[in-house]
């Protein structure tokens, strides 16, 4: 069985490998995606495992502290904690099923070792900023990940849905190793910034909603409905004005990976983030084992020239009035 793809994060003389397929435990748990079964998430996490990938990204806001549980579950279980890279993040805090912004020195201290109870380790591999805090001065929230960095209880710091000036100057205070922007064939604002931000300075990029909220699983029709507080109910990629745009989009895709390359739509879309940056790791959700099915499909292969310029008129030919992840955003 094909291994995922691996590169490698230097951290002061240490590397922390991860694989170029992780799995984004974001869509276990009740906030986002209207909840999961704990034992068939435990059983993805293992699953996804078997098949390669050693990268576990997740956050306190999923589930509102259940995604993380169901983490330290899952790699508790057979010594899979010494064969994965956890990353997780820190920066949300919610009341009444609502999340908000707080980076705050005093919250981060707090959700350091609620994570760290939570995931049932002494280290977290890869700790993350969540969202930049208006609210929080940019040195405050640095400065106390710089500490937990010195202290041993993280190895590497992220930032997620940083803009590269307020990386700039994040990583005057400290000591910063990755980015997540939101980036797949459909959402590519970060290819304006974000990721020549990162080649530039050497940093992982982890693109995150790789197939677009499912979009590009190829199993989401135009009939599709989504239950309770799923995220997608407010996404304007699934509303009626816009979905037959991109679910045609999808359509296409999908004959193009048939014919070109006898893969289906989810292989070329994770392939395609894959390609655009040997510094991308592609960050793909899933709930059930049998989600992680089109692993083996991704690897092995590559997208050259023509055929991105091919995508790229299919997209330009059928969304015609595209929209971005800019919906997300937390208050």
């Amino acid at each position: 069985m094909p291994k995922a793809e691996m590169e490698f994060v230097d951290i002061a003389g240490a590397s922390l490998a991860v694989s170029r397929i992780g799995l984004g435990t974001w869509s276990i748990g009740g906030w986002m995606w209207g909840g999961s079964d704990e034992a068939e998430a435990i059983g993805a996490i293992h699953e996804a495992m078997d098949r390669g990938v050693n990268l576990i990204d997740t956050a306190p806001v999923y589930g509102f502290g259940h995604a993380e549980e169901i983490v330290g579950k899952a790699l508790k279980q057979g010594g899979r904690r010494e064969r994965a890279v956890i990353a997780t993040k820190a920066g949300l805090e919610w009341k009444d099923g609502r999340p908000f912004r707080n980076a705050r020195r005093e919250r981060i201290l707090k959700e350091i070792d609620d994570s760290l109870r939570r995931l049932q380790t002494d280290v977290i591999d890869i700790y993350q900023v969540h969202w930049p805090d208006p609210e929080t001065p940019t040195a405050e929230t640095a400065g106390v990940m710089a500490e937990l960095y010195r202290a041993g209880k993280i190895r590497a710091v992220g930032v997620s849905n940083f803009s590269p000036e307020q990386m700039e100057e994040f990583s005057a205070v400290a000591p910063l190793h990755t980015v997540q922007p939101p980036y797949n064939l459909f959402e590519r604002g970060a290819e304006r910034d974000i990721l020549p931000y990162a080649k530039r300075k050497g940093l992982t990029a982890f693109a995150y909603g790789a197939i677009c909220r499912g979009l590009l699983s190829g199993q989401i029709t135009r009939d599709t409905q989504f239950s309770g507080d799923d995220l997608r109910n407010r996404d304007p990629k699934f509303q009626p004005d816009r979905r037959p745009q991109y679910i045609a989009a999808v359509e296409r895709l999908a004959r193009f990976a048939r014919e070109a390359y006898g893969k289906e739509v989810i292989h070329l879309a994770l392939r395609w983030a894959l390609d655009r940056g040997d510094n991308i790791v592609a960050l793909w959700g899933a709930r059930k084992r049998g989600q992680l099915a089109p692993i083996d499909g991704v690897m092995g292969w590559r997208l050259d020239a023509g055929a991105m310029a091919e995508i790229d008129r299919i997209i330009e030919e059928t969304v015609t009035s595209p929209v971005g992840p800019e919906f997300m955003a937390p208050p």
